[in-house]
């Protein structure tokens, strides 16, 4: 199956860059280029693509605006995000997370990087799994500014998981594999990966980069900051 990518960002150079690299992998195509925020919703619901690789700061509506609207469309539930930053030690990371995106990656990462970014994404997974990510995560959620609407709703489903289920997404937000809490956990990945895919659609989660807020956001979680 080939992975349809589209380009939000309002540097022409790099939007091109992207096309030349993403359009030379055999299982993937860019679908569209958008130069702001806005236009990358429109084309997101015209084009349907897999992923969106989102420049967070554009002129107009930014990445984090074109983000939200993406997720929050329930015509949209497989198109996923990945958030694109200029330094990865950003505060945007987390509200882009909080907004719908599956992850985020420096403009300055390898090709490969980039390349490997867009399959995670796009089969589901969050691009959280290094551990200097999640302390950071960890920490801005940490100093978050509780103004998130859908906080209290998100704990009061938490209610609905199975105490296994419980278990899981507690690993989920640790950064862990299915492979690694099927270990953990003494049971088979596929087993892990049931109960994953039950949370998700209890807590109304788009992909594991949601589950692993839902966790932190709810209490679920408690961050460490050394």
């Amino acid at each position: 199956m080939t992975i349809r990518v589209l380009l939000a960002d309002d540097q022409a150079l790099l939007r091109s860059a992207f096309r030349v690299l993403v359009d030379s992998e055999p299982d993937m195509e860019v679908v569209g280029e958008a130069s702001d925020g806005a236009q990358a919703v429109l084309l997101a619901k015209e084009r349907r693509p897999d992923v969106v690789l989102m420049d967070i700061r554009m002129p107009g509506t930014d990445g984090l605006a074109a983000t939200r609207l993406i997720s929050e469309d329930a015509d949209l539930a497989q198109v996923h995000v990945v958030i694109l930053t200029t330094f990865e030690v950003d505060d945007y990371v987390v509200q882009s997370l909080r907004a719908g995106a599956s992850g985020f990656l420096g403009k300055g990462s390898e090709p490969e990087e980039l390349l490997s970014a867009i399959r995670i994404a796009a089969g589901g997974d969050a691009l959280l799994s290094p551990a200097a990510t999640k302390g950071l995560i960890a920490r801005f959620l940490a100093q978050g500014d509780g103004d998130d609407d859908r906080a209290p709703l998100r704990a009061e489903r938490l209610g609905a998981l199975t105490g296994r289920e419980r278990e899981v997404l507690v690993q989920v937000a640790g950064g862990h594999s299915n492979d690694e809490i099927a270990e953990r956990l003494a049971v088979s990945p596929l087993t892990v990966k049931t109960h994953v895919n039950r949370a998700m659609a209890k807590l109304g989660a788009r992909d594991r980069a949601q589950l692993v807020v839902i966790a932190y956001e709810s209490g679920l979680v408690r961050p460490r900051v050394d």
